[in-house]
């Protein structure tokens, strides 16, 4: 992703997403949370999270000839799997209307999510596939496109149908399938062009050696959503509010995440674009450059995420008082809570990384089944006392749990967090004092990292000099036709 794609998505994402909130009503765009909060943790659980294994093995069989057996018997299985899965939420959509908005009179949403689940899936396996074939720039391309599409169909319907969360869900799905569309056609060619396989790999050796993997990584997406989402789903369930009431609340929790949710899907997309880099580098045997990457693209990562949330704290009174139209001062109040939480949260979801390559992805869902467990517990003390105050509260420290024990479980496997790593992990602590606090902090690090080697090492700076030597020669490259002189024949 080039640096126009990248901010072209992030205004487009941000655009959206605050006209979502502008334009429904707190309760319905808490239904449209708790949908695409479902979608999000069905998608992956309906198809094992077996594309997940792409990052992971794509290059062993690619060396092994054997990339073409690896895709189709995938894709093959996840057809398979993900039909299954959208019948079982067809056929029981009275419950799963309970389930997901806490009333049964959701069934006509509940049926619309089942024939979104398929085309979302579909979406889902591409873009693992996208990734772990390294075709960045391509991946760029595709995620911008099923934003705009998104953001346009849901314009269209929202003003042209319906001001509901049945809107969205459409607009939504209809976006994932101009995708999947997309990319099926662009990499059709390439699929005929793979080299047939001369030897057969054996069924029982080809999912002995994937099923293991993606069975934990399943169960670890699995618990990443559940501990995602289990707070909204605590507050439809376990708070004294009404259906209704209990939805605009989430509705007003959807707003505070607008923005850190941004940033962390971002970090999130390129956390998982160096999972087959560092899984190249396992695999050649260069385990010290692994750990030396993962910890400054930790650093760098969470600096970044700090410095663009206190942006976003001073920015808060522009965003919901001009942009949401002061309807959500609820997500307002929580807004540096939230902020902190959810850069945690995608800390500790890059660090799994290392516990990916390891091949140990059972401890990563262990990390998150006790955060899971935490969140819940604290749910139901602070919940019905502070109402969403005390569910944000009892989401910070479950992340704090969950990133605490997923760099524990890494060190026990080889992999140890910088002294520096870790005072910048948590530094986002300082977002609940206030923003120009963490910008003070920020401050002074980036002239500790200047003038010292305490925050970043020779070897990590030699890194960083040479990744800007190429993005200046690239930027310098695209601006020599404009010089004014005629290039040279």
């Amino acid at each position: 992703m080039n640096a126009l794609e990248s901010e072209e998505a992030i205004i487009l994402l941000f655009c959206r997403a605050v006209l979502f909130c502008r334009w429904l009503p707190p309760e319905e765009l808490g239904q449209w949370d708790m949908a695409f909060s479902f979608l999000m943790l069905a998608a992956p659980l309906s198809m094992l999270a077996l594309p997940s294994c792409f990052g992971r093995y794509l290059e062993h069989y690619r060396q092994q000839g054997h990339l073409r057996t690896l895709i189709g018997r995938t894709a093959v299985t996840v057809l398979g799997l993900t039909t299954i899965a959208c019948g079982v939420l067809y056929l029981g959509r009275a419950w799963f209307s309970q389930l997901i908005f806490g009333s049964a009179d959701q069934t006509h949403l509940v049926a619309l999510m089942a024939g979104t689940l398929w085309i979302v899936v579909s979406t889902h396996y591409f873009l693992e596939l996208l990734t772990a074939l390294r075709n960045v720039r391509f991946l760029a391309m595709v995620q911008f496109a099923n934003s705009l599409a998104f953001a346009v169909l849901g314009a269209l319907l929202l003003f042209g149908w319906a001001r509901d969360a049945g809107s969205v869900v459409l607009a939504y799905g209809g976006a994932c399938l101009l995708s999947s569309a997309w990319v099926l056609w662009r990499l059709w060619p390439t699929w005929r062009a793979l080299p047939a396989v001369s030897t057969p790999l054996p069924q029982r050796d080809f999912w002995a050696k994937i099923f293991p993997y993606v069975g934990w990584v399943s169960l670890t997406s699995l618990m990443a959503n559940l501990f995602e989402i289990v707070d909204r789903y605590m507050i439809v369930h376990y708070s004294t509010n009404s259906p209704g009431e209990a939805l605009a609340l989430v509705g007003q929790y959807h707003s505070s995440r607008v923005v850190p949710l941004l940033m962390i899907s971002i970090a999130l997309m390129l956390g998982t674009m160096i999972t087959p880099h560092l899984s190249h580098d396992w695999e050649q045997g260069l385990r010290d450059r692994v750990k030396t990457r993962l910890n400054l693209f930790l650093k760098l990562l969470a600096f970044a995420l700090c410095g663009g949330s206190a942006m976003v704290l001073l920015a808060a009174p522009i965003l919901f008082d001009w942009a949401l139209a002061g309807k959500f001062q609820g997500g307002r109040e929580i807004l540096p809570h939230t902020l902190t939480y959810c850069i945690w949260f995608g800390m500790t979801l890059v660090s799994q990384n290392y516990l990916l390559c390891a091949e140990k992805a059972r401890l990563g869902s262990l990390a998150l089944v006790v955060g899971l467990g935490v969140n819940i517990i604290l749910n139901v003390v602070l919940l019905p006392r502070y109402g969403l105050v005390g569910a944000v509260w009892a989401t910070m420290v479950a992340n704090v749990v969950a990133l605490v024990l997923m760099s524990t479980f890494n060190r026990l496997l080889g992999f140890r967090l910088h002294r520096a790593t870790v005072l910048v992990l948590a530094m986002p602590a300082l977002l609940c004092i206030g923003p120009w606090t963490v910008l003070m902090a920020m401050l002074a690090l980036g002239v500790l990292a200047i003038l010292t080697d305490w925050i970043l090492d020779p070897a990590e700076k030699g890194q960083i000099g040479e990744a800007w030597s190429r993005y200046a020669a690239r930027f310098q490259s695209l601006r020599l036709p404009f010089r004014g002189s005629a290039p040279r024949p």
